[in-house]
């Protein structure tokens, strides 16, 4: 059996990959966020926050300003109360909130839409964005200064328009081109340091496995591509700024990293080598929330996402409630499941800063290293229902396993990872005595 084989020198740098979606509130009740503080969480999106419509208090855009015929140059147009709480909390555990512009998804959409329609005037509709940005970042109407960076337009505008499960734009593409437009450039002229994209893309599932008839699915995954086609072609035409783009995908960790490789691709084709690209929702495990095999494919999809060309990513996501997605705690014990503490360890890379090249892993195994100039840590997942032999480089000077028993708790190590197992190694040189 070969060793792995961990690079001399950095590679790069170890990338905010465990970011997450909407934050594990109580109804009101905050004191879960102290959980993303411990596991260092880079990021929080806030999309669907608070259940259906945004709880009708949180984040989104008509229900900060409920009355789209109100003055956006008003305070009292805008309702920040309830989304204060929750940006306030977040900051001050340590979490950068990326601040979705727009509404939550409309699960019953083919019943009765609401508020997924493309805004009646793009101007204005830009303008109340820049009064809910400068609340944020500027203090505007009672507000703060948290100097909140990216700033995301819409999500998944790219549903087919006739799909009857279209729950999140009920327009034309060149409607939300024109509203991206529009938006994107009076935000960043009066906002010239923050960072403006979007537009939560659906994925790339018919494009990264072409012939895959399981991937390609249906007339709606070609859709979404021929939407971001149009998109890149359009905002190259007029100059929109496009400081970056994410997109979402639930799927295996290497499919995740070809779709990674695709949005790069089609990115620096079109001229935007510049934009960054973030995976702002994956979860592909729901089904096994609460097992020690989700935590194991999430810290491979957390390996195959620092190891591919994304510069972050968010996982979908940490509510505390009965969805399959909210896939970190417990909604009845309001404790940790096992997937979050890969939270945990990923960070303990993060920490280090500069990623190591990892070589050699045997097959189901993900593996990646990291280093601040003295101490070495390898982060491997066994995503294999067998045990795996795993030969490393030097001294083993620590390990930490999470598996069905253990959370990330110290552990001999005995040269072999355990089926769906997750360790955190502490190498040293090969010289420690």
């Amino acid at each position: 059996m070969s060793a792995i084989s961990v690079s001399v020198s950095p590679v790069g740098q170890v990338k905010p990959v465990h970011g997450v979606g909407q934050p594990p509130m109580l109804g009101l009740d905050c004191s879960m966020f102290s959980y993303l503080k411990d596991a260092g969480v880079p990021f929080s999106r806030l999309h669907d926050v608070g259940g259906w419509f945004g709880g009708n208090m949180f984040a989104d855009i008509p229900n900060l300003f409920r009355d789209f015929d109100a003055d956006p140059e008003d305070p009292e147009s805008y309702d920040f109360t309830f989304t204060d709480i929750l940006i306030k909390n977040l900051v001050e555990n340590g979490v950068e909130p990326f601040f979705r512009l727009g509404v939550t998804i409309e699960n019953f959409a083919e019943i009765k839409a609401y508020r997924i329609f493309p805004p009646k005037d793009p101007e204005k509709w830009a303008r109340i964005c820049e009064g809910v940005i400068a609340h944020y970042n500027e203090g505007w109407a009672d507000g703060f200064r948290c100097g909140i960076r990216y700033w995301e337009i819409w999500n998944e505008p790219d549903f087919a328009p006739d799909e009857r499960d279209n729950c999140m734009w009920r327009g034309t593409k060149e409607q939300f081109y024109e509203l991206y437009d529009v938006a994107s450039k009076h935000l960043k002229k009066r906002f010239p340091d923050i960072m403006i994209g979007g537009y939560g893309s659906c994925g790339f599932y018919a494009a990264a496995l072409p012939g895959d008839a399981e991937a390609i699915g249906t007339t709606q995954k070609a859709y979404h591509l021929e939407f971001f086609d149009g998109f890149l072609e359009y905002i190259r035409a007029r100059g929109s700024p496009f400081d970056f783009f994410s997109w979402h995908g639930y799927d295996d960790p290497d499919r995740m990293a070809l779709y990674a490789s695709y949005a790069r691709k089609r990115l620096d084709e079109a001229g935007f080598r510049e934009t960054l690209s973030f995976c702002d929702e994956w979860n592909r495990f729901s089904r096994y929330r609460g097992q020690q095999r989700h935590a194991a494919l999430s810290a491979a999809s957390m390996i195959a996402f620092d190891t591919s060309p994304v510069d972050g990513a968010m996982f979908y996501d940490a509510r505390v409630g009965v969805s399959k997605y909210g896939s970190l705690f417990d909604p009845l014990s309001l404790k940790p499941l096992v997937s979050y503490w890969v939270f945990v360890a990923f960070n303990e890379l993060y920490k280090l800063k500069r990623r190591l090249g990892v070589t050699g892993t045997p097959d189901g195994v993900w593996a990646d290293a990291a280093t601040d100039g003295e101490s070495r840590l390898l982060l491997a997942a066994n995503t294999d229902d067998k045990e795996k032999e795993l030969a490393v480089p030097g001294t083993v000077l620590s390990c930490r396993v999470i598996d069905g028993e253990k959370r990330l708790e110290e552990a001999p190590f005995n040269g072999r990872i355990g089926p769906y197992s997750v360790l955190l190694l502490k190498l040293g040189s090969g010289n420690e005595r």
